[in-house]
């Protein structure tokens, strides 16, 4: 392991991040009176789904690989349905909030954290393929790297997306709702149509 190894790995982390670093915005944008445990959390969610999907994409290149290349498939399909549920969800609630204060500070709870988790690394998997050539102890620091910068730039989100959350208001949940049905989009074409 070198300089150009943790660079490498660095790099790789921002761009797996972006996605996690969007949806972060959209969560900090929901919920603008979310505490820092809270955003400790949501950033934690995200880089612990970072640092484990590389790994089993890695894992699964060691063991079963053809099992792996058929799901590989699936990931833009399974990533645009659990965002656009979420994202879907998030608009719907913008749209038909009444109360001010139901409205300023909705709850974004565990369950949609782990979707959103799930489907903002599912993509993540197939690095396992770029990192093969790693033995086990270059992929987990590999992977580590990752989840750190997913957690720095998650983080760096959620921040942006409160401050400006709590100047919307009420339409912060209909932007962050869009954002992730747009993020949904992206996926499903890039892994569909641009592959």
């Amino acid at each position: 392991m070198n300089f150009e190894f943790f660079l490498m790995s660095i790099a790789l982390g921002a761009g797996l991040a972006m996605d996690a670093f969007s949806v972060s915005l959209a969560n900090g944008l929901n919920e603008p009176c979310m505490g820092v445990k809270k955003m400790c959390g949501v950033a934690g969610i995200f880089s612990l789904f970072q640092f484990a999907m590389p790994l089993v994409g890695w894992i699964c290149v060691h063991t079963v690989m053809q099992y792996f290349a058929f799901f590989g498939k699936l990931i833009p399909w399974i990533a645009f349905g659990l965002l656009g549920y979420i994202g879907g969800k998030m608009l719907y609630e913008g749209i038909t909030c009444k109360g001010e204060e139901e409205c300023e500070c909705a709850k974004i709870g565990l369950s949609a954290l782990l979707v959103q988790g799930v489907a903002t690394s599912i993509d993540a998997l197939s690095v396992g393929f770029t990192i093969a050539d790693y033995d086990w102890l270059m992929a987990l620091v590999c992977c580590l790297v990752i989840a750190v910068v997913t957690f720095i730039l998650c983080s760096i989100g959620l921040l942006l997306g409160k401050t400006f959350g709590t100047k919307l208001a009420g339409k912060a949940s209909i932007f962050g709702g869009s954002i992730l049905l747009i993020i949904g989009i992206k996926i499903f074409i890039e892994g569909v149509f641009l592959a």
